[in-house]
C-alpha cells in the first residue's frame, strides 16, 4: 500500500536531506511516510509548512488543503517525528566532523552514517571513535596492519596466507593464530556495519518471537526472604515474559521503573533459531564459493563473533530503547488526551462560586469569586474537628451574603471529609433558602501555582494558601483560562509521566495547550497575558507587547490593528489572527476617542512645541489610524482574514449581509445556496479549497458566541454521596471519568475512591460512536467487585451518557 502511495505521490526532483554539510541518503518525507503511514506528498507539505514557521493549530484549521484534512493530533505526531529526524541530521554532522578530525573516516563508515535514520544507529557507529573510549578489537587489529588481509580474505580467500603475516616479537602477530584472531575482529566489524546484513537480522528478529523478560532481582529476593509475608507492587513482574510485539506501554514503563529501583532484573531474549538462520544467511553472504576450508572457517568464526559480541547486544539495546521510546510516546499521548479533555471542559458561567481547598490541621481555605472570577471573600474554616458545627454557621453566612449556591471542592487531602460535610448539611437543609450543590474539581498544580510569580502578580496581597482556593473556584468557572497558568506537567492526569523524558512530555503538552487555547479562541480585549502566551504564533514577549498596546491605545477595534503592534510581523499575524476575536461588547468605545483627545491636548502642552510643529505629519498618521478604526463583523468568527474576500463574495452570491452573521436568516440563506450547489462546486466557483469553503460556511452560520467546549460534558454537580461500604456487586451508578490510561479508565462515582473500568470492560458499542473515553465523560457503570482493604473498585461500562 505504502509503495503505491510513494509511486503515485513522490515529489519529482526532491533532494536528500542535508544535515549542515552532511547529505543524508534519505528524504525526510519518505521516512515520515513509512513511519506514520501517510502519503509522501502530504508529509512533504507538512514539512514545508513547519519549515515556514507555521504552527500546528494554524495548519490544522487553515491549511487543510495541503494536509488532506489531517487532525491536530496527527500533525503533532508528524511534527515530533520530523524534529527527531532533524536531530539525526544534526548528530550525523557531528559524528562525521569528529571522526574526520581523528583522520579515521572511511567510505564505508560515511555511507553508514548517511543511511542512519535514528540516533541509536549513529551512536552504534560512533561508539569506537568517541574521545576517551577504549579502542575496539577491530581498531587494534587495523593498527597492526591486518586490514588488507581481512579485505582480501572476503574478496580473494585463496590468497589468504596467515603464516606470511606472522611477525615474531610483535604482539598480535606473533603466530598465525593471532593473525587469524585479528583478521576475524576486522571482518566482524565489517559484517556488523553492512547494511544488507543488518537489515536481514532486523527482519529475522521481527519475524521471530523476541521477548522482554523480567525477574525478581537478587537484592529483592534477599529482602523478601527476611520478611516472609512481604508483598510488592512489582510482584506481577517477578516472573514476567511477553513477546515484544504484544507488550503494553504501561508494562514497559512499570518494568523500567522496577529496574531503576533495583527491584527487577530485565533482559531481551532473542531465540536461538534467529542466530541459526542468521549464520546460514551469512555463510551465503560472506563466504565466497570454493573458499579454502581454513579461510571459510576464519570468516564463519568472525560472523559468530560479530553476532555474539556486536550485533546481538546492539539489537538488545535497540529493542530496549525502541520499547521505551514507544512507551514514552504513548504515555505522553495519554497525558495529552486527558489534558485536552480537562482544558476543554465547558465553563460554568453566570455563577458565584465558593472554592474550597480542603485541609485538616490548617483548616479548609475558602474563596468566593464573582461570575467574572473577581475575588469577593476569603476565609479559613475548620470543618473536621469539634468546631465543625459552629463553622457550618460561618459557611452559611458566607454563602448567604454572596448569594452563592455553587461549591467547588478540591480533590486533594481531606476532600472526602469535606464533601461529607457539605453533603450532610445540604441534606439537613442548613443552607436554606439557598439550593446549594457542590462539584469535585481537580486541584492538581494549585499549590504550585499559588506560590508562583504569576499568582503573586495576580494576587499580591493574598496568602498563598488562599490563592489555591481562588484557583479551585476559577477552575470550575473557566477551566481553560485558569489551567493555562500552570505548567501542564503539574496537572496530574497522566500515566507514568514522571518516568518519561521531560522534553518529550513538555513538547506534547505545550502543543495540546496551544491547540486548545487557539481552537477555543480568545477575546483580545479582555483575555489575560497568560492566555495570550499560549495562542498559536505568540510567545511571552509578543503577548506582553499586545497587552502593552491595549493598555496604551485602548481596545482593539479590528484584527487588522494587530499589524500595528511592534514585534508582530506578517508571519505572526498570519498564525494568530484567525484565533483572535474582536467582540463589540468588550470594546471600550471611548478608549480610542480618549487616546486621540490626549494626543491632541499634548500637542499644545508646555514643552511640546516640536510635536506641534510636526502637526501635518501627525494628521496623516491620525487619518490612517481613523481609517483602521472600523468594526468588521467577520472578526468575531473563525474565518481567517486571508479569506475575507472569498467570504464577502459568497455573501454577495447568497444575498446575505454581515449584520446577519450567526443568525437564523444567515443559516436559511446558506442552506438554500447549498441545495443546488455542493461545497466542492462553490469552492471551484470562488477559486478556493473545499476545506476553506466549508470553514467559511461554518463561520457564517455559527452563533457569534459559539464555543467548541459546549460539545463536551459539563461538570457533575452533586448534593449527596455514597459510602464505599454501601457498594455491592451489581449496583448501577453514574460517575465522571477522571483519568484514562492504557489499561482502562478511572471513574469518580462519589465514594471518595475512583473505580477502574478495565479496558476489557469497555465495549465499543457502548461508546456511542466515540473512539474512547476521556476525562470529563459522564458514564453509567455497574459495580463488579469491591476490595475495601486495598481501596479498589472494579467497574463495567454500561453506557456513555450524552
Amino acid at each position: 500500500m505504502m509503495a503505491q502511495k510513494k509511486m503515485a505521490n513522490a515529489k519529482q526532483g526532491e533532494k536528500p536531506a542535508s544535515g549542515a554539510g552532511v547529505s543524508m541518503l534519505w528524504k525526510a518525507a519518505h521516512v515520515l511516510s513509512d513511519r506514520l503511514d501517510i502519503y509522501d506528498h502530504i508529509a512533504a507539505n507538512v514539512i514545508e509548512l513547519l519549515d515556514e514557521g507555521c504552527t500546528v493549530p494554524f495548519i490544522a484549521r487553515y491549511r487543510k488543503e495541503k494536509t488532506d484534512n489531517m487532525e491536530a493530533e496527527k500533525l503533532r505526531e508528524v511534527q515530533a517525528a520530523y524534529e527527531e529526524l532533524k536531530g539525526v541530521q544534526s548528530k550525523a554532522c557531528n559524528v562525521v566532523k569528529q571522526v574526520e578530525k581523528q583522520g579515521k573516516m572511511t567510505d564505508g563508515l560515511l555511507s553508514a552514517v548517511r543511511r542512519s535514520t535514528t540516533i541509536e544507529e549513529l551512536e552504534h557507529l560512533y561508539a569506537p571513535y568517541k574521545v576517551g573510549s577504549k579502542a575496539t578489537l577491530a581498531e587494534r587489529a587495523r593498527q597492526l596492519g591486518l586490514e588488507p588481509a581481512a579485505v582480501g580474505l572476503l574478496s580473494q580467500p585463496h590468497t589468504y596466507r596467515p603464516q606470511q603475516l606472522v611477525r615474531p616479537g610483535e604482539e598480535g602477530r606473533q603466530s598465525s593464530e593471532e593473525v587469524d584472531k585479528g583478521v576475524q575482529h576486522i571482518v566482524a566489524d565489517i559484517v556488523s556495519k553492512d547494511k544488507e546484513t543488518m537489515d536481514t537480522i532486523r527482519a529475522m528478529c521481527k519475524a521471530g518471537h523476541v521477548k522482554l523478560e523480567s525477574t525478581k532481582s537478587k537484592s529483592t529476593a534477599k529482602k523478601e526472604k527476611e520478611q516472609e509475608n512481604a508483598t510488592h507492587k512489582f510482584e506481577q513482574y517477578y516472573t514476567f515474559s511477553c513477546p515484544i510485539k504484544y507488550i503494553k506501554p504501561h508494562q514497559v514503563l512499570a518494568i523500567n521503573r522496577g529496574e531503576s529501583q533495583k527491584i527487577l532484573s530485565v533482559k531481551i531474549n532473542i531465540p536461538d533459531d534467529v542466530k541459526t538462520r542468521f549464520l546460514t544467511f551469512c555463510e551465503r553472504r560472506w563466504v565466497p564459493r570454493n573458499a579454502p576450508q581454513h579461510a571459510a572457517g576464519v570468516i564463519m568464526k568472525a560472523v559468530e563473533d560479530a553476532y555474539s559480541r556486536l550485533i546481538q547486544p546492539l539489537m538488545i539495546r535497540h529493542y530496549r530503547a525502541d520499547l521505551t521510546k514507544t512507551a514514552e510516546k504513548q504515555s505522553a499521548a495519554v497525558f495529552s488526551h486527558n489534558l485536552q479533555r480537562l482544558l476543554l471542559q465547558p465553563p460554568v458561567r453566570g455563577r458565584v462560586v465558593l472554592g474550597v481547598d480542603p485541609g485538616y490541621r490548617h483548616g479548609c481555605k475558602l474563596a468566593v469569586t464573582s461570575q467574572t472570577g473577581q475575588i469577593l471573600h476569603t476565609d479559613v474554616v475548620y470543618l473536621h474537628d469539634n468546631r465543625a458545627v459552629r463553622e457550618a454557621d460561618r459557611v452559611k453566612r458566607i454563602l448567604l451574603s454572596h448569594r452563592c449556591q455553587t461549591v467547588a471542592i478540591g480533590n486533594g487531602t481531606a476532600c472526602r471529609e469535606t464533601e461529607a460535610f457539605f453533603s450532610q448539611h445540604i441534606q439537613q437543609g442548613t443552607f436554606r433558602p439557598l439550593d446549594v450543590v457542590y462539584c469535585i474539581v481537580n486541584e492538581s498544580g494549585a499549590s504550585i501555582y499559588s506560590v508562583s510569580d504569576e499568582a503573586k502578580k495576580e494576587m499580591p496581597d493574598l496568602d498563598p494558601n488562599l490563592r489555591s482556593a481562588v484557583s479551585i473556584a476559577r477552575r470550575l468557572q473557566d477551566p481553560l483560562v485558569e489551567l493555562v497558568k500552570i505548567e501542564p506537567k503539574n496537572i496530574g492526569v497522566g500515566m507514568y509521566q514522571h518516568d518519561i523524558s521531560e522534553s518529550i512530555l513538555k513538547a506534547a503538552l505545550d502543543g495540546v495547550v496551544e491547540e486548545c487555547v487557539s481552537f477555543v479562541g480568545v477575546d483580545i480585549n479582555v483575555c489575560s497575558e497568560t492566555l495570550l502566551r499560549r495562542l498559536a504564533g505568540l510567545n511571552a514577549n509578543r503577548a506582553k507587547k499586545l497587552v502593552e498596546w491595549r493598555e496604551a491605545n485602548g481596545s482593539f477595534i479590528n484584527r487588522d490593528q494587530l499589524r500595528s503592534v511592534k514585534g508582530l510581523g506578517p508571519k505572526t499575524f498570519e498564525q494568530c489572527a484567525g484565533f483572535i476575536r474582536i467582540n463589540p461588547i468588550s470594546i471600550n468605545s471611548s478608549a480610542a476617542k480618549s487616546t486621540t483627545e490626549e494626543e491632541q491636548s499634548s500637542n499644545t502642552a508646555p514643552g511640546k512645541k516640536r510635536k506641534a510643529a510636526a502637526e501635518p505629519k501627525k494628521r496623516t498618521k491620525k487619518a490612517k489610524t481613523e481609517a483602521n478604526l472600523t468594526l468588521n463583523p467577520l472578526d468575531m468568527t473563525c474565518i481567517h482574514p486571508e479569506s475575507y474576500s472569498i467570504a464577502l463574495q459568497f455573501l454577495n452570491r447568497i444575498g446575505g449581509s454581515l449584520d446577519e452573521l450567526g443568525q437564523q436568516n444567515m443559516r436559511t440563506k446558506v442552506q438554500a445556496a447549498l441545495v443546488n450547489n455542493n461545497v466542492e462546486m462553490l469552492a471551484a466557483e470562488l477559486k478556493c479549497g473545499t476545506p476553506t469553503m466549508q470553514l467559511i460556511i461554518d463561520g457564517l452560520q455559527q452563533p457569534l458566541d459559539y464555543d467548541i467546549r459546549a460539545e463536551f460534558e459539563k461538570p457533575l454537580f452533586k448534593k449527596g454521596l455514597v459510602s464505599m461500604s454501601d457498594l455491592k456487586a451489581g449496583t448501577t451508578l453514574t460517575g465522571r471519568v477522571t483519568n484514562l490510561t492504557d489499561f482502562g479508565a478511572f471513574v469518580d462515582i462519589g465514594v471518595g475512591k475512583d473505580g477502574l473500568i478495565h479496558k476489557s470492560k469497555i465495549r465499543p458499542d457502548r461508546l456511542k460512536g466515540k473512539k474512547s473515553l476521556g476525562p470529563g465523560d459522564k458514564v453509567e457503570v455497574k459495580v463488579l467487585n469491591v476490595d475495601p482493604s486495598r481501596g479498589r473498585i472494579g467497574l463495567e461500562l454500561l453506557t456513555l451518557i450524552s
